[in-house]
């Protein structure tokens, strides 16, 4: 981890404090779908690696993790991802919106 990542980190003291700030930066239903095709994706990556002993398919994970969520903010939310400023925060959450959307504690469209 650089230094910079280390005092971003340092700068939220949990995920439960970061996690607003994250919502305020995925307000665009296009990106906040792109996040969870993404994140289940790399999901599913994740799960035929093991199950099928295809470790090609580790490999895909941050491909299609982080680029359909790139390309979100790129093209639809206009602004820089957090992985650039906070990254593990901005991981984890990832798989908490994920998990929100299907629970329907979150939606796809914020406005």
């Amino acid at each position: 981890m650089h230094d910079n990542d280390k005092a971003q980190q340092h700068k939220y003291a949990s995920i439960n404090e970061f996690y607003p700030i994250y919502l305020s930066e995925h307000q665009n239903t296009t990106n906040r779908a792109l996040h969870f095709i993404g994140t289940g994706l790399m999901g599913l990556s994740f799960v035929t690696a093991m199950l099928f002993h295809l470790f090609a398919f580790f490999a895909l994970m941050p491909v299609v993790g982080f680029g359909f969520a790139w390309l979100g903010h790129a093209l639809f939310e206009k602004n820089k991802p957090s992985t650039f400023t906070c990254f593990f925060f901005s991981i984890a959450c990832d798989f908490l919106l994920f998990g929100d959307l299907i629970m329907g504690r979150q939606s796809f469209k914020t406005k």
